[in-house]
C-alpha cells in the first residue's frame, strides 16, 4: 500500500518541491502519493508551512506526524489542535546557509569594514583592527545552528562563548547556561550572536537591563528570532552610544513594514529574513528519512518539545 502525502506548505513552492521530495522518496524506495489535495481521511503524512493551507490539525484521522519544512516552530507550536508529532527542519542547506551568514557579518564587524564600505570622503592611517583571537563573540542558543556557527567562528581563532537553557559541552567552545551564565556571557560579547528559538520564556529576553550589560561598544546579530530583543530598548541603546550596530534579519513583524524605523537608523543593518533558508533539494532528504522511519516504526528526526516551545 503506498503512503499518502499531503504537501500544505506555500502554494508557490508546490512544483519544486513536488520534485524534490518524489525523487527523494524513490531514492529511499517509498512508494508514495503526493498531493496537496488528499482528502484528510487518507493523509499518513503532513509537509507543513505556516504559509500553506492547512490550520487546523484535528481531522486527519491517521496521520502519524506532521513535517515541517521550517527550523522555527514559534508559528505552529502553540497551536490546540496540534496533537500529532510535529518534526521541525533540520538539514544541512539551513545549517550551511545559517554559518555562513553568522561567519560573515561576524567578520564584518570585527574587520570594520563599513568604515571603508561606506566612506563618502578620502581618509587614510585608520588603526587596523585587532585580532579574532582578541574579539570575544558570544552565541545565545546552541541549538543545531548555534553550535554550527559556534564552532565556524572557534575555528577562526576567535573566542567564542555560547549560552544555552540547559548544559551543554561544545569542543573549543565555552559553554555556559542558567541566569548566572546569561550574565556573563553578556558581559563578555564585543559581538553578541542571537539563535535562540521563540518562545514565552525567550520573548524580550534582551530587555534594557541585559542591554545594558554588553560591554560598551557592542555589536548585536540577530538572525534568530525578532521577538528576542525588546525593539525600543535596542534603539535607546544605539541611541545613547551604549550598542554601537546592530544587525537584524528577523522582526516581530515580517515584512518589515516600510516605516519602521529600523530602516534608517544609522547604526541598524537590515536583511529580509535571508539568513538562512530551507533548501528543497536538502529538506526533500529529511522529509524522506522521516516517512522512511514514521514507516519502520522508528523514532522521527528533530521532534519538538510542545512544551518546552522547540
Amino acid at each position: 500500500m503506498s503512503v499518502n502525502i499531503l504537501y500544505a506548505g506555500n502554494p508557490g513552492r508546490w512544483e519544486v518541491y513536488q520534485r524534490e521530495i518524489t525523487t527523494a522518496l524513490d531514492d529511499y524506495g517509498i512508494d508514495a502519493v503526493l498531493s496537496p489535495d488528499i482528502p484528510h481521511s487518507d493523509v499518513d503524512y503532513i509537509v507543513y508551512d505556516p504559509n500553506g493551507p492547512v490550520q487546523d490539525f484535528s481531522d486527519f484521522p491517521r496521520a502519524k506526524a506532521v513535517l515541517g519544512l521550517w527550523a522555527g516552530v514559534e508559528r505552529i507550536v502553540y497551536n490546540p489542535t496540534l496533537l500529532l508529532p510535529y518534526s521541525r527542519m533540520v538539514d544541512s542547506g539551513l545549517t550551511e546557509g545559517m554559518r555562513e551568514w553568522v561567519v560573515g557579518h561576524v567578520l564584518r564587524h570585527h574587520l570594520e569594514m563599513d568604515q571603508d564600505i561606506h566612506r563618502t570622503t578620502p581618509a587614510w592611517g585608520r588603526l587596523a583592527p585587532p585580532l579574532a583571537r582578541d574579539r570575544r563573540v558570544g552565541i545565545l542558543g546552541l541549538g543545531e545552528l548555534g553550535k554550527v556557527a559556534a564552532c565556524a567562528l572557534n575555528a577562526l581563532n576567535f573566542p567564542v562563548t555560547g549560552w544555552s537553557r540547559g548544559e551543554k559541552q561544545i569542543e573549543g567552545v565555552t559553554c555556559l547556561h542558567g541566569d548566572d551564565g546569561l550574565e556573563r556571557v553578556l558581559n563578555t560579547s564585543d559581538i553578541l550572536v542571537l539563535l535562540l528559538p521563540a518562545t514565552k520564556a525567550t520573548d524580550n529576553l534582551l530587555n534594557a537591563e541585559r542591554l545594558a550589560m554588553l560591554p560598551k561598544g557592542a555589536v548585536i546579530i540577530n538572525p534568530g528570532r525578532g521577538p528576542l530583543i525588546d525593539d525600543a530598548a535596542l534603539l535607546d541603546a544605539l541611541d545613547n552610544g551604549h550598542l554601537s550596530h546592530a544587525t537584524l534579519d528577523v522582526f516581530r513583524v515580517e515584512p518589515l513594514p516600510d516605516d519602521d524605523p529600523f530602516w534608517t537608523h544609522p547604526k541598524v543593518t537590515v536583511t529580509p529574513h535571508i539568513a538562512s533558508d530551507t533548501r528543497p533539494d536538502t529538506a526533500a532528504r529529511v522529509i524522506a528519512e522521516n516517512i522512511r522511519r514514521g514507516e519502520a516504526k522508528e523514532p522521527f528526526l528533530h521532534l519538538v518539545d510542545k512544551k518546552a516551545g522547540y
